[in-house]
This record gives structure tokens, sequence and C-alpha cells, in this order.
């Protein structure tokens, strides 16, 4: 059970004591959202063509994917100018502040973890930055770098400081924001409310086979709080074969290692998908949960690598290897077994073209 899933069930025992905290909680933040939608707190639109990702959950929903998926259409298989698209999030878990732009010389402390991975895997296509203060991060970029033409906020739901073009709304599948209730009673950053402030809804980590009946049905519950007529989309997450940390981070080699036995190491917010799909993938021996963004230690490798049966090898995720790899000497990053599985956002059938031309008709429209 993940990190917040197993915070969640113990604060749901105490549910109607925290409900009155969790009603305080949510009249605040509908406070904080009255003011920005009544212009009351300021708030800037940028120059730059934006798409805002985030969720209403504390927790993993899926962003990272989904930024992916949005850097593959329009940095990588879209125009092939570099540069012209730029990431930016808030970094969490790192060391430093203000406004930073990732070089090969960062580390997860420096820009955080998941800026990494976007860094290591596409730091050839896009400019990868940081800055807790959205805004004025959004002002350093149109100033320093005016070729920008789109600007991926990862992670800025709740950042009401900038108005962005497009806005998407993550709900995980498996707890969707409709049946959840503000902290500290649920898991949610604000009240169901927030929800008719996106522009698309996408509904993650479905199971591949989710029927269209169940579509609608989930679709009507969050009709109830999105505005009308906003498109929603279901996208499940593909797992692709596990890459050796011998052969990142160029992913031009794709080796087929044929795993088995594997120990899985990950510091997720609820990691128990990824287990589940280890677990029917591979002879699972073991799971090492760390907290989300956890910071690995040369003492956590060594005890995980020590107690590494014969012929099983370290599984992780792209977000723990960028982290678990900065610990490695070259010679034992080529000898030891250590894998990673990458894993990337897939509209599900239905939704694939449908998703596409929402993109097309919202995005880049400014040149």
């Amino acid at each position: 059970m993940g990190n917040i899933t197993k915070l969640f069930v113990k604060l749901s025992s105490f549910f109607w004591l925290l409900k009155p905290v969790a009603k305080l909680y949510g009249l605040v933040t509908d406070g904080r959202n009255w003011l920005f939608d009544n212009q009351l707190k300021q708030s800037i639109t940028p120059a730059i063509q934006t798409i805002c990702v985030g969720n209403l959950t504390v927790g993993g929903t899926g962003k990272t994917p989904m930024i992916e998926f949005l850097i593959e259409r329009y940095a990588v298989y879209g125009p092939a100018d570099t540069y012209q698209t730029v990431t930016l999030s808030r970094g969490y878990g790192r060391r430093t502040r203000g406004f930073r732009m990732a070089t090969s010389t960062d580390t997860a402390a420096t820009i955080g973890d998941e800026p990494l991975q976007l860094f290591r895997k596409y730091g050839n296509r896009v400019r990868v930055t940081v800055g807790e203060r959205r805004a004025g991060a959004i002002q350093v970029i149109e100033q320093q770098y005016p070729e920008t033409r789109l600007i991926l906020l990862d992670d800025a739901f709740q950042h009401r400081a900038v108005r962005a073009n497009i806005t998407l709304l993550l709900s995980d599948y498996n707890r969707p924001f409709y049946a959840d209730s503000p902290f500290p009673a649920g898991l949610l950053r604000e009240t169901r409310q927030g929800a008719a402030r996106a522009d698309a809804v996408v509904v993650t980590k479905c199971p591949a086979d989710l029927s269209v009946t169940d579509q609608r049905l989930i679709s009507n519950e969050i009709y109830r709080y999105a505005r009308p007529g906003v498109p929603i989309f279901f996208a499940t997450l593909r797992y692709e074969n596990p890459v050796a940390f011998a052969s990142a981070p160029t992913h031009q080699e794709r080796p087929d290692p044929e795993l088995k036995a594997v120990v899985l190491v990950s510091g997720l917010a609820n990691a128990d998908p990824l287990e589940a799909y280890v677990g029917q993938q591979f002879t699972l021996l073991n799971h090492h949960r760390f907290a989300d963004h956890y910071a690995y230690s040369r003492a956590d490798l060594d005890r995980i690598v020590s107690t590494l049966p014969n012929g099983a090898a370290v599984l992780t995720t792209e977000k723990d290897w960028v982290k678990l790899d900065a610990l490695l000497t070259p010679a034992e990053r080529q000898t030891w077994s250590l894998y990673y599985l990458p894993i990337a956002m897939q509209p599900l059938p239905n939704c694939a073209d449908e998703l596409n031309r929402f993109l097309q008709r919202a995005t880049l429209k400014k040149t």
C-alpha cells in the first residue's frame, strides 16, 4: 500500500472527527479561489502558449507521464526546432531555491527527481526548468528564451497566479476526485468544485479494457463538478521493457534481459499498481517501499544490493533510477543487475483520436 494511501487509511478511522477540519480547509481553499476568480488576487496570462497539467489530489495521478506524452507530441514528433518547448515545475524535493534551468551537472538535489528524469530523457529537445514561483519563472523564460513557443506547467493546477491557456485536470481511476474529501479527511488539495477550472479532464491509470459504459458512468460523476461539455478522456499506463542502468540514459539500447526474479525498489505516493504489474510479469521476491520523492543514500543502495538473492535483479522506476544511478561508480553501473521500468501514458483506443484533435484545436495557436 502506498505511503499516501496508508496515511489516508489511518486518517479515515477518524473521519468524523476530521470532517469539521476538512470542511474548514475546504472553505479556506474555496475562499482563495474566489479571490482569484474575481481578480482580487493578481494573476498573469503568459505571452507564451501554456498548458497546465495538475490534479485535485495529494499524491501521484500520472502527471509526469502526461508531461512526457505532451513532450512526445510537441517536441519529439512535432516541429524539430530545438528548445521551443519548456517544462516548468516546482522541483519538489530539491535543496535549491529560485529559477533554475537543468544542465548536465544537476542532480535530484538541485532540481528534483522528476525534472531530472525529464532532462535525462528529453534534455536534447526541451528546456527543463524549475521555479517554486511559477509566475516569476515564466517571466524569466519569456525574457531569456524568447524563442519558446510552449510552456508545460507540471503540477500547477492550484498555482492560480498563472492563467494557463489550457488546463488539464488528471484524476486517478483508482482514486477519483469526485469520491474524495478535502484534507485531512481525504486526499483533496481543494474541494471538488475546483474541477470547474479544467478545460479537459483525463482519467488516468484506467484498466486497458475499461468499457465505454463504465467511461460514461465515470463521466457523469465528473460532470457534477466540471463545466458542461468539457471533454473527458481516459488513459492507461503502458509499461515498457526494462532498461539496464548501464544502457541509460540514451534509450538507444533496449535490452531484452529476460528478467525473471526481481526485487522491486520504489519511492512513490502509491506503488500498489506498480507492484501488481511487476508481480504479474516477474517473480517478485521483495518490494522495498520508500516515501514519495525519497532521497536515497549510499547506505540504502548497499543494503538493497547486499541482500539481493543470487540470480535476481533490482527493478525500479524511472524517477528512482535517476537518484540511485547517481550513487553508483562506473564499474558498478556496468556490472550490477540494475534495471528501471519506463512507463508511458496511453489514451484508450476510443479516446486517442479525440484527444489528439482537442490538443490540435486548443494549443499552439500563437506563433
